[in-house]
């Protein structure tokens, strides 16, 4: 278990920020209409997933001939999205990171990272998401997770898959101890590194980590 996939979804370009922090090496997926972004921002997707109702002629022309396709019939019940990170987990990862442009549709966005809360994603002990220029990570209790920041950094703690229990984060100007987190309220809410090594746990459920490096609102 030694691959990083990345998962491209969205309808809206790839940020350059979040493309110079991808691994060169790391398996590419696609979620319909983001293979002709992945292509644009010089990605080399393995594999395209949907019901490629938005990937236009010349990106699946492209994906016929160097990629696997899993086309799914419109009727699903899943969405593009969720079913590009069922193809990921396929992979037995060590590091997964899903990677959009972002784009207009709240629900959408709101879908695409609440689908990193799945529990089919616990066993993978790094994952990520970029959303335009903004880096999240996702922690599955019970975890722990200890990254390195500039002092100054604002750290975002959110509930967004329901209730936490047994959050802790220390390297804080507000340390958190064995906290309860009840779903999407702002407890912990941009709060401020003092040092240059910030460790988060959680005992159960799953939090999403926002980082906004110093001068960023």
């Amino acid at each position: 278990m030694d691959e990083t996939v990345i998962v491209v979804t969205g309808a809206e370009p790839l940020h350059d920020d979040a493309v110079a922090a991808l691994p060169a090496h790391g398996i590419v997926i696609a979620a319909d209409g983001a293979f002709d972004y992945a292509l644009a921002a010089g990605l080399t997707p393995a594999g395209l997933v949907g019901d490629l109702d938005s990937i236009s002629a010349d990106g699946l022309a492209w994906a016929e001939q160097h990629a696997t396709i899993q086309r799914h019939d419109p009727d699903k019940d899943r969405t593009d999205t969720e079913l590009a990170l069922a193809m990921a987990v396929d992979f037995n990862p060590a590091r997964l990171i899903m990677v959009s442009g972002g784009g207009d549709r709240l629900d959408h966005t709101f879908a695409a990272i609440g689908a990193l809360g799945h529990s089919s994603l616990t066993s993978i002990p790094t994952v990520e998401a970029w959303w335009g220029s903004q880096h999240a990570r996702v922690l599955h209790g019970p975890g722990r997770l200890t990254f390195d920041v500039v002092p100054g950094t604002t750290i975002s703690l959110l509930a967004m898959h329901g209730r936490c229990k047994g959050l802790s984060i220390t390297g804080v100007r507000w340390p958190l101890e064995a906290e309860r987190l009840p779903a999407l309220v702002g407890r912990g809410l941009s709060n401020v590194a003092t040092d240059e090594h910030v460790e988060i746990t959680v005992l159960e459920g799953v939090v999403t980590i926002f980082t906004y490096a110093p001068g960023t609102s």
